[in-house]
């Protein structure tokens, strides 16, 4: 699943894929496959507001689509958010998934791993506000030694 979640598109093929979604934008009638292709290029893109873009595309097109395509748009919402680092929304989509698919590994693999990211996370957040209270705690005994001497 990490390989999923690694994965970074090649230039040439965002490029392609951009290429051809705004040839169809240009026409008027941009394909639900098309628009997909591009997403599912632009959540593997190194840039945060390509992946953005992406997001943005697979949330209209989950909302179109039939439950076999919701399936995928679903998926790679939730690898697109994870990617950001936005946990709660990629859980969000991947458990909207398991509610129709509760047996899907691939989705339940991406739960853990969501899981996993948010734990780390969290005890790292943790150990910053527990740094900075010790921190505090170290200066007020510091300024509390300087008061001593000077008396």
């Amino acid at each position: 699943m990490e390989a999923v979640v690694g994965e970074v598109v090649a230039p040439e093929d965002l490029e392609n894929f951009q290429n051809k979604y705004n040839a169809e934008l240009a026409k008027g009638n941009v394909s639900k496959d098309t628009k997909f292709e591009y997403s599912w290029c632009l959540i593997r893109s190194q840039s945060p507001d390509d992946i953005k873009k992406g997001i943005v595309f697979l949330d209209e097109l989950v909302h179109k689509g039939t439950k076999d395509d919701q399936r995928d748009y679903l998926f790679y919402l939730a690898v697109a958010n994870y990617k950001l680092k936005e946990y709660e929304r990629a859980l969000k989509y991947i458990r909207t998934l398991l509610k129709n698919e509760p047996g899907n590994t691939q989705a339940l693999e991406m739960e853990k791993l969501i899981e996993k990211a948010m734990k780390r996370d969290g005890l790292i957040g943790m150990a910053i506000v527990g740094g900075i209270g010790l921190g505090v705690a170290g200066l007020a005994g510091l300024i509390g030694l300087a008061v001593a001497k000077k008396a």
